[in-house]
């Protein structure tokens, strides 16, 4: 009976250090600031060029349909009073009619916008994403949180991994 009580006390001992072990070889925790990281890939600023080259292009398509629209709006208010009712009302309909299609363009070109940002950027946030993967991995990490999208509240105990990534990427 006194060895059975041993081995369960030893037993005991080697599953209370084991589980010592394994709670002070926890998780390993990261973060980065996805942000940090574009901002600072050579990519980026050539990136941003282009979609402002064409943000501006929109702008100009814009601004050309504002000015026949304030054209269309100057002409009527100054030829009101010597137009006919069906001159009038066909003026009033051209005005509003450009109207709706400025309204409508707007729209369209946010969307545009949004899209040509994706169409630009996402190939260069999936080789982040990639460069992080292969960091995490190589570095024993378990998680790596992403500061820049506000996907953790608080990371104090964590590992800044910019410095890997950048390395990663050949960023200097």
């Amino acid at each position: 009976m006194k060895s059975l009580k041993k081995v369960i006390a030893v037993l005991s001992l080697i599953v209370m250090i084991t589980g010592f072990a394994s709670a002070q070889t926890g998780a390993k925790f990261g973060y980065i600031d996805s942000n940090e990281i574009l901002a600072m890939m050579p990519e980026t600023d050539s990136l941003q060029n282009e979609l402002k080259a064409y943000a501006d292009y929109l702008d100009e398509q814009m601004s050309t349909m504002a000015m026949e629209y304030q054209t269309k709006v100057t002409d009527y208010q100054e030829n009101y009073n010597t137009m006919s009712d069906l001159i009038r009302q066909t003026k009033e309909k051209e005005i509003t009619d450009l109207q709706a299609r400025i309204q409508a363009f707007q729209q369209s070109a946010d969307q545009d916008l949004g899209a040509k940002q994706a169409e630009l950027f996402n190939p260069l946030i999936d080789k982040v994403k990639v460069a992080i993967t292969e960091v995490a991995r190589e570095n024993g990490y378990n998680y790596i949180f992403d500061v820049g999208t506000g996907a953790l509240v608080f990371y104090e105990t964590g590992d800044n991994i910019i410095p890997l990534v950048k390395t990663k990427l050949g960023i200097q």
